[in-house]
This record gives C-alpha cells, sequence and structure tokens, in this order.
C-alpha cells in the first residue's frame, strides 16, 4: 500500500508540476481554450545555423498545415470568454487592416494608416492573447510577412551602460520584423531618473518602426494611466500610437468559466458545495480583480486546489479514478485558507 500511495503522490505533484510550467505562459493560453485548440503565433527568439534550420522546419510544417482564414479568426475571437468591449475594437481594427489590405492588392492608394497599438488594463486581463491573436490576424491579411509574435520588456530593451541599449533593441527588433513586438510595462521605459537608457530604447523602437513601417507591429501595454502618460510624454509615440484597446477586468461569472476550463481540460469534477465555495471565492475577488490578478488569479487558485486536494488524496486507501477526478469542497477551503 505504501508503494500505491507513494504512486498516488507522484502522479498528483506531476499534474501540479505541469499545471505550475504553463502558468509561466500567459493567461491567455488558458482562456483562448473556449474555442478549442488554436494555433499559438510563433516566437522567433534564437540566431545562427540553429535558428535557421528550425525557421525552415517551421516553414515546411505552415506550408503543410491549412491556412488560417478570417472567418475563422473571427470565429475564434467569438468564442474567447468576456472581453466584450475587447472584441469590438479588435473587430474594428480587423475591417480597417482588412481594407488597407484589399486597395493595396487593387493598386489603389492607402492613407498612411498606422497598425500599433496600446493596450490598457490590469494584469491577467488576456492583453498578451489578444496581441498573439492580432499577429496571426495582420498575417492572414498579407500585411505581416511572418505573423509571430515577440514579447519583450524593459530589461529585454534596455541595457547597463552607454551604446549596450541601442544593440539590445536593435537585436529584439530584428527578431520582430515580420511579426509584431509585444512591449509588456512600456512606461517603466520613460523613467526620468538620471543614468537611465530607457529613452535611447524608445528612440531606436520609433526609428525601427519608420524604417521598417510595412513589415512590423508594434504593441506596447499596461496599466491604463501609466500608458496614457507614456504615450503622451512624447510626440513620437503619440503619433504612431493612436490606437487604444481598453481591457476590464473581468467578472465574477467571466472568472468562473475560466476556471471550469481549467477543469475541464485537465479531467477535474467539482461536486455541488465545492462550485459553490469557488463562485462565492471568484465573487469576492472580482470586488479586486487587479490585486487578484484576473484570469491569471483564476489559474493561480485553481493550481492552490489541485495541491489541496492531492495532500486529501494521496493518503487514502483504494484510491479511484473517480476520487482522483474529484474535488470538493475541503480541497476549495484548503486553498483559500492557505491564501489567508
Amino acid at each position: 500500500m505504501a508503494d500505491r500511495k507513494d504512486e498516488i503522490i507522484s502522479e498528483q505533484l506531476e499534474i501540479i508540476r505541469r499545471m505550475t510550467e504553463r502558468n509561466l505562459k500567459n493567461v491567455g493560453d488558458d482562456i483562448a481554450s473556449a474555442v478549442g485548440e488554436k494555433k499559438d503565433a510563433p516566437v522567433v527568439k534564437s540566431s545562427g545555423k540553429e535558428a535557421k534550420k528550425e525557421e525552415k522546419k517551421e516553414e515546411a510544417k505552415e506550408e503543410k498545415a491549412s491556412p488560417e482564414t478570417l472567418e475563422s479568426l473571427l470565429a475564434e475571437l467569438d468564442g474567447y470568454i468576456g472581453l466584450s468591449e475587447v472584441k469590438e475594437e479588435v473587430k474594428s481594427l480587423i475591417n480597417l487592416a482588412k481594407i488597407y489590405s484589399l486597395r493595396k492588392k487593387c493598386d489603389l492608394p492607402v492613407a498612411d494608416m498606422s497598425l500599433h497599438m496600446v493596450f490598457s488594463g490590469n494584469p491577467g486581463t488576456g492583453k498578451t492573447m489578444i496581441a498573439r491573436f492580432m499577429a496571426r490576424v495582420y498575417h492572414t491579411l498579407g500585411i505581416l510577412s511572418k505573423g509571430h509574435l515577440v514579447e519583450t520588456d524593459r530589461a529585454g530593451l534596455v541595457g547597463g551602460y552607454v551604446g549596450q541599449t541601442a544593440l539590445k533593441s536593435a537585436k529584439v527588433l530584428e527578431e520582430a520584423k515580420g511579426g509584431v513586438l509585444f512591449i509588456d510595462e512600456a512606461y517603466t521605459l520613460t523613467s526620468k531618473s538620471e543614468n537611465d537608457f530607457g529613452q535611447e530604447a524608445v528612440d531606436t523602437v520609433l526609428k525601427y518602426m519608420e524604417d521598417h513601417r510595412d513589415d512590423i507591429v508594434v504593441i506596447v501595454a499596461g496599466y491604463t494611466e501609466p500608458m496614457r502618460r507614456f504615450i503622451t510624454s512624447n510626440p513620437g509615440l503619440e503619433s504612431r500610437f493612436n490606437k487604444y484597446v481598453d481591457f476590464a477586468d473581468y467578472t465574477a461569472d467571466e472568472m468562473f468559466e475560466i476556471f471550469r476550463l481549467n477543469c475541464k481540460k485537465s479531467c477535474y469534477e467539482l461536486t455541488g458545495e465545492a462550485t459553490e465555495k469557488v463562485k462565492e471565492a471568484l465573487t469576492a475577488a472580482a470586488d479586486d480583480a487587479c490585486r487578484f490578478g484576473n484570469g491569471r488569479g483564476v489559474r493561480n487558485l485553481f493550481e492552490k486546489i489541485l495541491s489541496a486536494q492531492a495532500n486529501r488524496v494521496a493518503p487514502m486507501e483504494n484510491v479511484t479514478k473517480e476520487i482522483l477526478m474529484t474535488i470538493e469542497a475541503s480541497d476549495v477551503e484548503g486553498a483559500l485558507n492557505s491564501q489567508v
């Protein structure tokens, strides 16, 4: 029996380990699963011979795979949980980009349109997920040659000494060429402290955007008010980033739907009492969704509940599949108490 207990503990810990690894990805991956398996925009982050080999492999895979259509992408967008206002903004952007693309194909004059965007909102509201989605949309419309996404932040762009920042920023920008560069917490680039090279990174990005305007889209993201101050602090930023998409916090019902999807994907079922306790917890969390973390907070709560369930089940004798799949009220209580 001791061997069986060890086996159960090992299985449960392995599940939790995998969940934790996935949590390092953007929470949008979990939210987007509402519409089934989706194609993520590929991310290019390496260089050299090995990178070229990998790129060729990816290109071969893409040639074999069926190309995405605008209709399938719009259906996927509609399937995302919540984000009602974001969906309307994104659809408007898609329509604008579609007409822009069609006019170019017909050799009609097109306005000097900026597709760069500002995503503002609290953490865990799906900003990175929608950035990945837009990369795929622009690629499908023929606006971007690759349609991949490169994520970065201040640390990825700013160096510690004169000359290093321009080199770091240029490297990231080259990786993003043909796709979308997503700069998280972009407002941290405009620090007013002395000996700070954030402004150098901003200048490098703006120049690259101008020089490669036909094959890169930059999305800057962060909290709402800091992002507005960031954009208005520099005429160059204000003229290039004139499309704002605001991401609202998730409601309690939307967060429960995200939680329910996590359970479904991982083959867990809530008892009636456990369901009520999760709903109560998320209703309370919705009052301060920013501090809770929105979708990311849901994910963290889910993992804590799995840990509590593992602690309950591991000492049992004759553990069945049904027991392994069931989340009880005591598991939810244990997780909530661990967060106090």
